[in-house]
């Protein structure tokens, strides 16, 4: 049994849910979302609930169908009702960002800028050093700040480049003098 995918989604009041076979479509105040539902999977709404089951409890592969698409339902509606948020942050001497329109301009140690275009569904904000990227939508949110990320990934001696807010990077010693005779 998949613990994840027995679990019942709560439906918020201010969300609307509609089903039509194996497409969910989630409309609520920041917004509408649709997901398709693997077709080893079967979706149905009980009152102001959404349950997922699967055809065949004893197949390994439909138990992770199940807890995944489970997931994915449930990050639709939060993601109508609340938004997601990540943050990025800049670090070292003369690294920095701007935001041109829809461009976001990184200045981080190339010779010449770096510009990444936000996709449409995501809403960016650059103040000071952190980078904030807001979306209804959690996979297009996290795949945009893993593309910014990877830019100009931190290092581990220094630990200059482009990090989530909340990561730690394990730092390196540097080079060791050595001392004594030989």
């Amino acid at each position: 049994m998949s613990r994840i995918g027995k679990k019942p989604i709560i439906i918020p009041d201010n969300t609307t849910v509609k089903l039509d076979g194996q497409l969910v479509s989630v409309k609520g105040p920041k917004g509408e979302l649709q997901y398709n539902v693997h077709p080893h999977v079967k979706i149905e709404q009980q009152d102001k609930n959404i349950i997922l089951t699967i055809n065949n409890p004893d197949n390994k592969q439909d138990k992770a169908l199940w807890g995944t698409n489970r997931q994915m339902v449930a990050n639709l509606i939060t993601g109508v009702t609340e938004g997601y948020k990540k943050q990025l942050e800049i670090n070292g001497v003369g690294y920095k960002a701007e935001l041109k329109g829809e461009t976001l301009v990184l200045y981080v140690g190339y010779s010449n800028p770096v510009e990444y275009k936000i996709p449409q569904d995501v809403t960016a904000s650059v103040e000071k050093n952190i980078i904030t990227l807001e979306s209804i939508n959690k996979q297009l949110l996290g795949e945009t700040a893993a593309s910014i990320r990877k830019i100009r990934k931190p290092e581990p001696y220094k630990g200059k480049g482009i990090k989530y807010v909340d990561e730690i990077i394990l730092r390196k010693a540097g080079k060791q003098v050595k001392t004594g005779g030989d």
